[in-house]
């Protein structure tokens, strides 16, 4: 049905028109690869960093998908404090993460959240990405923080949600009598209740119209959620499920699990000297678990967000001259600070599993005298390269700012140019709005450019477009008001009418929505 992972990946750059990006996902994550992705479509990239298949960094140049603007957008923070942040961020060269949670802006455990949902987003994105040309490279700088992305939860989230129908139409062909079977003992991501009903649809081995009846979803959702189904390995034709080997009883999965947890990366430089279970003190005995204690939760997610780009020296709080004795100690305390024993929630036990390797692998570097000394040669190379370097000229930190594509300048500029009647002008700026952020808003005024440019023939397109972003988002106002614009042009009253009634629901004070109503309503009379 679908090429082999290795196949996938035998081919080092393409287009994502060729190989869909679900397809590069999963294959990585079933090679285990660890990589870096890079995506280039026009003027907008994106940078997206494997470790052993699963992504732990996404960076990209949309204004948008900034830590600090998503913070913004979210309400985590307001636009004063951003800016200010941002500057001194730039200034020290400290991660504006870090300086919101000294500043006490927002706690480690929210950050922590926000961080996972912002690259979420970045990597949900990337779905829609489908004219974007990828590369991968192998060599990789390791991220700064520890966030790991389930790939089998992004697939069926992105595939659902995100890339559009035209592209899954185009990749997941077959005929209508083909039949679809489970296929039994692969773990996969967790289900929503669409999810579940079409995953169990497919124990009655139906074909693709049975399949729509049984789960009650319509073929856009059924088609998405199948496809997504048979790339991970959940679901395939009958025959072919036939043709595999059957695991035994108690391996065969009725429904898809959670993916297994985050695998753990050694610190570069440091070797496994040392088994963490014999340097840690017994469990604290008759201590209660600390998952409700706020203080203890955000002193864990601190030290677990900064904890990969430190070095042993900084991990564990010693100098570089430090000796036996207080390293031992030093290792111990942290140890028992965030031992896994102290936890009970999964999420936080493994964040403090992840923190107690990173700890006993910075004390196994720092025993050793030749690592330890290598430890100090790159401290010592770091230090001349920043006195050498120094902090970025003026020109450089705006060079740095503008290199962000933000989406609501070019919505303003098309504004500027649609008051302008500069249509054509307008559409292009719109356009590019669109591209750094699909909003339903800038989608709208796309399509209402796109008509008023040629009316006679863009009717059609710009009324399907509008269309489907009151489709996508009921409560926009603007896209009832111009899909009655557009309508009444193409002389569908009936349709132009109920566009400017729900317009008029979503915003009564425009009294030129009753207006409108009563001249479409006498047009459909006739």
């Amino acid at each position: 049905m679908f090429p082999t992972p290795a196949q996938v990946l035998r081919q080092r750059e393409g287009a994502l028109a060729e190989t869909p990006f679900p397809l590069l996902l999963h294959a990585l994550a079933v090679e285990e690869r660890t990589c870096t992705l890079e995506l280039k479509v026009r003027q907008r990239e994106k940078r997206i960093t494997f470790e052993d298949g699963a992504p732990v960094a996404c960076s990209s140049n949309l204004l948008h998908e900034t830590l600090g603007k998503f913070l913004v957008e979210k309400g985590k923070l307001t636009e004063v404090d951003y800016q200010k942040a941002l500057a001194e961020s730039v200034q020290t060269e400290v991660p504006i993460g870090g300086l919101l949670v000294q500043k006490g802006l927002i706690s480690p455990f929210d950050l922590y959240k926000q961080m996972q949902a912002n690259m979420a987003m970045k990597l949900l994105d990337c779905f829609r990405w489908t004219d974007a040309r990828f590369r991968l490279i192998a060599d990789i700088e390791p991220p700064d923080t520890s966030v790991r992305m389930n790939t089998a939860q992004l697939i069926l989230t992105g595939i659902a949600s995100v890339m559009p129908f035209d592209e899954v139409a185009t990749h997941f062909t077959f005929t209508d009598d083909r039949r679809f079977a489970q296929v039994p003992g692969v773990e996969g991501p967790r289900l929503s209740s669409k999810d579940a009903r079409l995953f169990q649809a497919l124990r009655f081995r139906p074909t693709f119209p049975e399949l729509m009846t049984r789960s009650g979803l319509d073929t856009d959702s059924a088609l998405r959620r199948l496809y997504a189904f048979c790339l991970l390995g959940l679901a395939d034709f009958a025959e072919e499920v036939d043709k595999r080997p059957q695991p035994a009883p108690s391996a065969m999965a009725q429904t898809p699990a959670p993916m297994p947890g985050p695998a753990l990366t050694p610190l570069p430089g440091t070797i496994e000297t040392v088994d963490p279970a014999t340097l840690v003190p017994a469990g604290p005995s008759g201590v209660p678990f600390s998952d409700d204690d706020e203080a203890v939760k955000n002193a864990l997610l601190s030290a677990f967000m900064s904890h990969r780009s430190q070095d042993p020296f900084d991990l564990l709080g010693v100098p570089e001259n430090v000796q036996p004795v207080a390293l031992r100690k030093a290792f111990l305390g942290l140890a028992d600070k965030f031992s896994p024993l102290r936890f009970q929630t999964a999420d936080l036990k493994e964040k403090a599993e992840a923190l107690l390797v990173g700890y006993a692998r910075a004390y196994g570097a720092l025993s050793e005298a030749e690592q330890a000394a290598l430890w100090r040669k790159r401290r010592a190379a770091a230090r001349e390269k920043k006195v050498g370097t120094g902090r970025p000229s003026t020109e450089e930190q705006f060079r740095i700012r503008t290199d962000l594509l933000d989406a609501r300048t070019q919505y303003d500029e098309a504004m500027r140019r649609l008051k302008a009647e500069n249509y054509a002008a307008a559409f292009e700026y719109f356009e590019y709005a669109c591209d750094i952020d699909p909003k339903p808003v800038y989608r709208a005024y796309r399509a209402w450019a796109r008509y008023l440019m040629k009316p006679e023939s863009h009717g059609k397109l710009a009324l399907q477009e509008l269309l489907d972003v009151v489709k996508q988002e009921p409560g926009c106002e603007e896209a009832w008001f111009f899909t009655g614009e557009v309508s009444r042009g193409e002389g569908q009253w009936a349709q132009a009418e109920d566009a400017y009634r729900k317009a008029f629901k979503l915003n009564p004070k425009n009294r030129q929505y009753v207006d409108l109503i009563q001249d479409t309503m006498k047009r459909v009379k006739r």
